[in-house]
């Protein structure tokens, strides 16, 4: 009998503390896009490297590809379970400004980009290129009135959903202005499909079913380093590249406003910048103390960058879109 007691005055008083334990742990819920949580993404590492440093549960949540997160943020407005964002870029950032959503940030860093950043919500966390991705056995075309004259098939993302689909829709009205409705025809009978996102897109230029691909200059980087496979390249447009810059929010209406800053903040610190190159494959916000990983200094350099003022987009996307849908549906 008193063996029985004492066992199950053990059992409860153990089994009682995990219960207070979670009870006082916090949580903090993280909106981002699906490769960043996959299991070769940046997302399990930095989620494991940030709750050492929080005595917290860092929750990720994927929403399909970058626009699909602003998309989903509107619908569940200020009743949004996240309390950060991790994933919109420079093209939705003056969309995003717009719904209310977001809170300002105490979060500093000494930037790496190509362009001065101040802005006191949206905190850069890395950035990129975009570029066709190719088989080093193709001859590239020089820009997109050579590739919409030839044969080659290309799959690219819809911009309604997917961050750098929006992007090649901002780069080709950035490099053409008027003309672009133009562009968007000839390349029209290019395209092979478009995905909602960018890891289908991705998958189906592995799987041989086109011979370029929308991605970044950066993407061949993963082959070499990862796979220490050569045999992908980036194409170089003459007429320049257009810039993504990816960005971390916290949202207004956070419960964990101090817990969210401090993650915004880890998001530029070396410990997670110096993950992103090799698990995000893009450039790192801020450079990490170990520099870039070899290979990295191998990748294509756009002779000309392109980057259309966050301000201008949001009409401009609407008019763009309008010209994309246009032309495919013919």
């Amino acid at each position: 009998m008193k063996y029985l007691t004492l066992a199950a005055t053990t059992f409860l008083a153990t089994s009682a503390l995990p219960v207070t334990t979670l009870a006082d742990t916090p949580e903090l819920v993280v909106y981002t896009y699906d490769s960043f949580v996959s299991d070769w993404g940046p997302g399990p590492v930095i989620e494991k490297a940030f709750e050492e440093t929080c005595a917290c549960d860092l929750k990720f949540v994927g929403m399909g590809d970058g626009a699909a997160l602003l998309a989903r943020l509107r619908l569940e407005g200020a009743r949004s379970d996240a309390d950060v964002v991790v994933g919109l870029d420079t093209s939705l950032i003056a969309t995003a400004k717009k719904t209310g959503l977001f809170a300002a940030t105490t979060v500093t860093a000494d930037y790496d980009l190509p362009i001065a950043w101040a802005d006191d919500s949206f905190v850069p966390y890395d950035w990129g290129y975009f570029a066709f991705v190719h088989g080093t056995d193709l001859t590239p075309p020089a820009n997109f009135k050579a590739l919409a004259e030839s044969d080659l098939k290309i799959v690219i993302q819809d911009p309604r959903s997917s961050t750098p689909g929006l992007g090649l829709l901002m780069w080709v009205k950035a490099a053409y202005g008027d003309d672009a409705p133009a562009i968007w025809e000839g390349l029209a009978d290019n395209v092979v499909t478009v995905t909602k996102g960018w890891s289908e897109a991705y998958g189906l230029f592995l799987e041989g079913e086109a011979d370029m691909v929308l991605s970044y200059t950066t993407s061949p980087a993963y082959h070499l380093i990862a796979e220490e496979d050569a045999s992908k390249a980036a194409a170089q447009f003459d007429e320049g590249h257009y810039m993504q810059i990816e960005v971390v929010s916290k949202l207004a209406g956070s419960d964990q406003t101090e817990l969210a800053d401090a993650f915004m903040q880890f998001m530029v610190s070396d410990a997670a910048q110096s993950v992103l190159p090799t698990t995000n494959w893009m450039y790192p916000a801020v450079i990490p103390a170990g520099g870039l990983p070899k290979g990295f200094d191998s990748l294509t350099t756009p002779e000309k960058a392109l980057l259309i003022p966050n301000e201008d987009i949001p009409a401009l996307r609407e008019e763009a879109l309008a010209e994309w849908l246009s032309a495919l549906s013919q």
